[in-house]
């Protein structure tokens, strides 16, 4: 692994070390705050059905989501209702099953890392597995990674394209399994590393932190939070790591530049005070890639639907624009609350578990390393 500033970023150093130096070295666009050097708390055991439910959602708010992507919520509600099963599509053969996108894919290449590596995130073997297969979907930032590791040869720390798109969040999730049992500020390390090889943004490596944080406690509860739990956590975290970089609405009729937190902060706060309905929120604030609709969007869900998994994912698909990504998002929160156990069976039973074309049942294999590796 290449080297910058005379220093070697070699492969077996603690991710922690590799994040201190490419914060002095000034490659880092965040903050570095000493959240990231925090050890993050236990407060109960963790059950297995819960890290399975973490991950299962990606791949089911991904899977219900990913044939109605880009069609607007007014649109998709007048010709499917509300989506609450797997649409037929070519890629599935015209059958009703669910096939994945790239959020299901990064996010479990992410754990096929994890597993061959007995739990350290070598984020260079993660930069080379992102390069090696088809993506299905594929965003603009990603393509611009593959450009800037693949085909202009940068190494991993500089490839990450300056972006708030939201395609390191959709797939941040397994970056947690490793240190549950053994919990440091390598999870901090893991998460903003993970991040910044694609997205090196403030918005989205905070916001990654920030939802890592959230589903760290999520799978320590019994119950759904109160809503403003879910605004007040993503705050508190994602305030000190953001930044001073202005963020500015891409909605007609919105107007606003500044935080991505501060957004959150006034604009769901005020809608979850006033009960505004889903989809004028979806219509107002918006539902694109874009952070500063897919986080806002996400949360406002959240805040009013996290007490049932399947209520969530429904909403989560049917109102947004990007829908498979930001159905993978809550489908992580939901999975990590409530467990695997509790999403609908007819989910489970239809989702083809692929990562590829024809490789039927490869998440539920991986899932079963995961559990007999790290001892769940």
């Amino acid at each position: 692994m290449g080297g910058i500033g005379g220093v070697n970023l070699r492969n077996e150093l603690p991710n922690s070390e590799k994040m201190k130096f490419l914060f002095s070295e000034g490659i880092i666009r965040a903050k570095n705050a000493p959240f990231l050097y925090s050890t993050p708390e236990v407060t109960k055991n963790i059950d297995w059905d819960k890290i399975k439910g973490m991950l299962l959602g990606v791949a089911i708010g991904d899977s219900l989501g990913y044939p109605v992507e880009g069609i607007p919520p007014n649109y998709k509600l007048k010709r499917y209702g509300e989506i609450t099963d797997y649409i037929p599509t070519k890629r599935s053969d015209w059958k009703p099953i669910g096939v994945p996108t790239d959020d299901t894919q990064l996010t479990f290449w992410t754990v096929e890392v994890l597993l061959e590596n007995n739990g350290y995130l070598n984020v260079k073997e993660l930069a080379d597995r992102f390069v090696k297969e088809r993506i299905f979907g594929i965003g603009s930032t990603i393509k611009g990674f593959i450009r800037n590791y693949k085909d202009e040869r940068k190494p991993w720390y500089l490839s990450g394209v300056h972006s708030a798109g939201n395609g390191a969040l959709m797939r941040i999730s397994p970056v947690l399994i490793p240190h549950v049992k053994k919990p440091s500020n390598e999870l901090w390390a893991d998460t903003l590393l993970s991040t910044l090889l694609t997205h090196n943004d403030p918005l989205a490596i905070s916001s990654s932190v920030a939802f890592v944080n959230i589903l760290w406690k999520l799978l320590q509860m019994e119950d759904a939070p109160p809503p403003n739990w879910w605004i007040d956590e993503y705050v508190k975290v994602a305030s000190q790591i953001e930044g001073g970089t202005r963020y500015k609405t891409r909605r007609k009729g919105l107007m606003y530049s500044g935080s991505g937190y501060e957004f959150i902060n006034t604009y769901v706060r005020k809608a979850v005070e006033n009960e505004v309905d889903i989809l004028k929120f979806s219509n107002k604030i918006g539902s694109g890639a874009y952070l500063l609709e897919t986080l806002p969007f996400v949360i406002y869900v959240l805040c009013n639907y996290s007490y049932d998994p399947e209520e969530s994912i429904v909403k989560a698909v049917t109102y947004s624009k990007d829908s498979d990504t930001i159905g993978a998002i809550v489908g992580s929160a939901v999975g990590a609350l409530h467990g695997a156990e509790e999403f609908p069976h007819r989910w489970v039973n239809n989702l083809t578990g692929r990562l590829s074309y024809r490789d039927d049942g490869r998440i539920f294999k991986l899932l079963d390393k995961i559990k007999s590796l790290f001892n769940f």
